[in-house]
């Protein structure tokens, strides 16, 4: 996905007292940094932020976490949380293959939102639904394994199925027109998808579990 560069996003990000800025610290003490043991839902990939700041908004008894490997997508959503109060809301700038070192067994939910779908088949293992990155999850999810995710590639969401369904998750759901779904599956809209909710595009959406 493009994006404009922003000068300076690194220091901007990092003033932010939303971000954490040495998270390898709180390795298996993340309940600590919200000072609860509610739930903790972590989304890869958050972009500019709209979809886990609002997922915090709307859901105050579950802890958020969102990462994003580039400060200057970060940047818009560090500045529309400078007025908000969300103590269940924490934001982290680095590689996703830094998860292992970041967390240990403390997380219940991952949210892949609009992931980069690396068509090429040489760059499948970037894929953040690949095997590669499943057993990284598996290090750590708390205990059952919780996966959501939503995309407007239609390649990206078939390797998806397949490569969950091969890693033994089953689906609780799976959509292949999320805006338009008569189970009216509860959504926060991400900043791209409402984009492409205007230009009519499909939505893929699916819930994976492996309960343990």
């Amino acid at each position: 996905m493009r994006y404009n560069v922003i000068k300076d996003a690194s220091k901007i990000v990092e003033r932010s007292p939303y971000v954490i800025k040495n998270p390898t610290q709180y390795k298996n003490s993340w309940s600590k940094v919200f000072n609860n043991n509610n739930p903790i839902c972590l989304e890869l990939g958050m972009g500019r932020g709209n979809f886990i700041i609002n997922m915090a908004k709307s859901n105050p008894n579950i802890n958020y976490i969102g990462l994003e490997l580039y400060p200057s997508q970060m940047v818009m959503a560090v500045d529309k949380l400078a007025t908000l109060k969300l103590p269940n809301l924490r934001l982290i700038n680095c590689d996703a293959k830094e998860i292992i070192n970041i967390f240990g067994k403390e997380i219940d939910t991952i949210y892949l939102t609009f992931s980069e779908p690396w068509p090429k088949k040489q760059d499948e293992k970037k894929r953040f639904t690949h095997e590669v990155y499943l057993r990284l999850y598996d290090r750590i999810f708390k205990k059952n394994k919780h996966i959501i995710l939503k995309t407007d590639n239609k390649g990206f969401f078939a390797h998806s199925l397949e490569y969950l369904s091969q890693y033994w998750y089953t689906f609780e759901v799976v959509s292949l027109d999320l805006h338009h779904d008569e189970r009216n599956i509860y959504n926060i809209m991400t900043d791209f998808e409402k984009k492409y909710y205007e230009e009519r595009r499909p939505i893929y959406y699916l819930e994976a579990f492996y309960k343990n």
